[in-house]
């Protein structure tokens, strides 16, 4: 085992732990303060919005440092104390201020993902591909110990206290971070590695494998599932950009390329449509778990269901899904999305909302890794890096928006009116999908 691995896996998986549980945590403590869990979306939005820009900038930033410990402990400490800070205020100081708050937490937060793209910097060559699957458990664990942890917090000491065991793993993930045997620019070691030589494979960059091998990238980048994953896919392939290109020509060029074709624009249509539904579920969860006569924490579990679900078809698709088939895959895992979530409509009990939750993760799985493949497979090579940034960066104000909305119409819709708009997201961006990718015929000449 390399001497830095395990030092960064547990750094970084404290800080994702925070991370993943901190929009559940917002969600329940602003329920218990203030008994309004929808006045969350406002916080959850400024917290993601501005990840948009912030997150290309801080990866592209860090993969040209010599020295990167002199950025990653700063911003994981301003990331750390504002996640402290928001989460004793909010519900109890005036919105703007949070909102404030909540802002700082999203130019911060891409270091908790940006970590990735250093491992090349203590991690030899030949022991990447084993890295990068550790890597990818690091956000499996995260995706659901986070919201488990947040709901369990507030079960046992009450909703306004759901976010210290967030803060505390922040801290802790931030006490390991100035160990990392963190090294100059480019890979630790050039030492060749028979087993990972051949087309599709990693080359000494540490970059994740190319188009060819689908179920290595899925694996690598994919794990993190909800709005942290594509992030971090953003992060990671921006490294992979030449010096040459500035931040106006990365969204730009990337978003010319989504445009232009066919299947990419049918891909970013119908993921931007589902996302701008599935950025209201944390706050939606909650209030679910009310209605259906559950405390408020149980929208907790009901996070974590999701995640589980995801995370089996995360690891079922990087198995067997293949490029070939992830159109259909992408247009049907988005329909039994939607009909998972539309389920949750008429559900009794907080079991049966947890089958459903756990169901509608296991369709987003086999979405995401066909999102990944579809992006590989249709990118021009030198734009790869590119599209992933744009189509990332497009799904997260989506969903920063999709957040706003929630906490604007809860009160008007209520729960069972939210969950069928989120469903009825996921559906439409299937249908668009599905009228975009349908070749176009050539015109007869008469």
């Amino acid at each position: 085992m390399i001497r830095g691995l395990p030092l960064h896996l547990t750094a970084a998986t404290l800080l994702r732990v925070s991370a993943e549980g901190v929009a559940t945590a917002l969600v329940l403590a602003v329920q218990a303060r203030t008994g309004h869990a929808a006045t969350a979306g406002y916080l959850q939005t400024a917290m993601t919005l501005p990840y948009v820009v912030s997150g290309p900038v801080i990866g592209n930033a860090l993969d040209r440092m010599a020295r990167p410990r002199r950025a990653v402990v700063p911003l994981a400490l301003a990331y750390a104390a504002a996640t402290g800070l928001l989460l004793a205020m909010a519900g109890g100081s005036p919105l703007v201020a949070a909102l404030c708050v909540a802002a700082v937490i999203g130019c911060t937060e891409p270091i908790v993902v940006a970590l990735t793209s250093l491992l090349p910097r203590f991690v030899p060559a030949g022991r990447l591909s084993r890295a990068y699957g550790l890597e990818a458990s690091s956000y499996n664990v995260a995706a659901i110990v986070g919201p488990g942890l947040a709901a369990g917090v507030a079960s046992f000491a009450g909703g306004r206290y759901a976010g210290a065991g967030i803060v505390v793993s922040a801290v802790l993930g931030l006490c390991v971070l100035p160990l990392l045997p963190f090294a100059g620019p480019g890979p630790a070691s050039t030492e060749p590695d028979p087993a990972r030589t051949g087309p599709g494979r990693p080359a000494e960059s540490g970059r994740p494998a190319e188009p060819d091998e689908p179920a290595e990238t899925g694996r690598v980048v994919e794990a993190g599932q909800g709005a942290i994953a594509e992030r971090d896919l953003g992060e990671v392939a921006e490294g992979t950009e030449d010096a040459r290109s500035g931040l106006g020509d990365v969204i730009v060029g990337g978003l010319l390329v989504l445009a232009r074709g066919r299947v990419l624009r049918a891909l970013t249509v119908a993921t931007t449509l589902a996302w701008l539904g599935f950025g209201g579920v944390a706050v939606t969860a909650v209030l679910l778990a009310g209605h259906i006569g559950a405390a408020p924490s149980a929208g907790g579990r009901l996070l974590v269901a999701m995640a589980v679900g995801s995370l089996l078809g995360s690891l079922a698709s990087s198995r067997w899904l293949t490029p070939r088939h992830a159109e259909p895959v992408l247009v049907g895992g988005l329909v039994a999305f939607g009909a998972a979530l539309a389920a949750l409509a008429v559900v009794p009990s907080v079991p049966w909302a947890m089958a459903a939750f756990c169901a509608a993760g296991l369709a987003e799985g086999p979405v995401f890794t066909a999102t990944l493949m579809l992006r590989q497979r249709e990118s021009p090579p030198d734009r790869l890096g590119q599209v992933n940034t744009t189509g990332g960066s497009l799904k997260i104000g989506a969903s920063a928006l999709g957040a706003a909305l929630t906490a604007a119409c809860a009160d008007a819709v209520g729960p069972v009116g939210l969950v069928l708009a989120i469903a009825s997201l996921q559906f439409a961006g299937a249908v668009s999908g599905w009228i975009l990718l349908r070749p176009r015929r050539p015109r007869s000449i008469p």
